[in-house]
């Protein structure tokens, strides 16, 4: 499904018409927060959750890979991302394992992340994060999970897209948030915002918490995309943003087709795709998170574009993940 533009629209009459069940959804969201905060389960190592208070795609992967980054280099040996596994048939708790797993099974997100540490699909977070513990986690990263009180956190992150902010500013179904931002940002240690210095500067919420600012950026792979005629496709939360991308790499796009946020990449579609590349003479191009879940006949045509996330103010992290507590080995769970 594709994100309804009204929710980005300061004023619609879609939005008016569903504020009710907005509101309801809100309530909902706050009394389950409430009660489930009774019996959240402390961990003997420490935890952070990487979330958002929009739905959908706002960059949280790309920001839990620079956090797993940052916190090997701080000499953590064995973060451990626990997910969802959204769009996965599996259940967990299990290690995700990219030899064995799919996305279909597992997620593409986590087959993402598994390139740079463990990680551990679980539909209940909370049993997911006791597997963690287990296993020997000296960290535990939640990929999502800010509106899940089961277990409770060290330092929480709220990821933004910043040209787009909050939307509306109505939840769910009016507008896009899983509750309202004065509320969700008490429980947050920090805000990130992901954009370029324009949008950075137009983007102005009233917080009490640090805000760091953030850009997503093509890794050099020693691939030159000047003048490269390619057919890109997408199905991220923003697929524009990666056409934007390949565009200011120099590439030129014959054909860009968005796709919905996970969604499947059928033979019947990657057949349409493949036949209308050979026709312009271009090659395909998706993301990393596509990539997981292209078939194994197709990795090798099919080229990726990967990003990584990197801090304006990189001690502005550091200065947070100082304050993490050391983990407790002699605890078990």
């Amino acid at each position: 499904m594709q994100t309804p533009r009204f929710w980005f629209r300061r004023r619609s009459w879609q939005a008016s018409l569903l504020a009710p069940l907005g509101a309801l959804y809100a309530r909902a969201t706050a009394r389950r927060l409430s009660r489930g905060a009774l019996n959240a389960r402390s961990l003997p190592v420490p935890v952070i959750c990487v979330g958002n208070i929009n739905a959908g795609g706002t960059g949280k992967t790309p920001t839990v890979i620079a956090l797993v980054q940052a916190l090997l280099a701080r000499g953590h040996s064995k973060p451990i991302v626990v997910s969802r596994g959204y769009g996965g048939q599996l259940q967990g708790p299990l290690t995700v394992n990219p030899r064995q797993h799919s996305a279909t099974e597992v997620g593409d997100e986590p087959l993402l992340l598994a390139a740079f540490c463990t990680v551990i699909v679980a539909k209940s977070r909370r049993e997911g994060a006791e597997m963690a513990v287990q296993d020997g986690a000296t960290v535990i990263l939640f990929d999502d999970g800010f509106q899940d009180p089961s277990v409770k956190k060290d330092l929480s992150f709220v990821v933004v897209d910043a040209k787009r902010g909050f939307g509306n500013g109505r939840c769910l179904p009016a507008g896009p948030l899983r509750e309202p931002p004065e509320a969700g940002l008490k429980r947050a240690d920090a805000l990130i915002t992901l954009g370029c210095s324009a949008d950075q500067q137009s983007f102005a919420p009233k917080v009490q918490v640090p805000r760091l600012t953030a850009t997503l950026q093509p890794l050099a792979t020693g691939m030159d995309w000047q003048d490269t005629r390619v057919l890109a496709f997408a199905g991220i939360g923003h697929p524009e943003k990666f056409f934007a991308s390949l565009k200011a790499l120099g590439a030129i796009l014959v054909h860009s087709e968005a796709l919905a946020d996970h969604q499947p990449l059928t033979p019947a579609l990657m057949a349409r795709l493949s036949k209308d590349a050979k026709r312009h003479n271009a090659r395909l191009v998706t993301t990393e998170k596509d990539a997981v879940r292209l078939p194994q006949s197709l990795r090798q045509e099919v080229l990726t574009l990967p990003v990584r996330l990197l801090f304006d103010d990189p001690e502005q992290l550091t200065s947070l993940l100082q304050t993490l507590p050391e983990a407790d080995p002699s605890a078990s769970v």
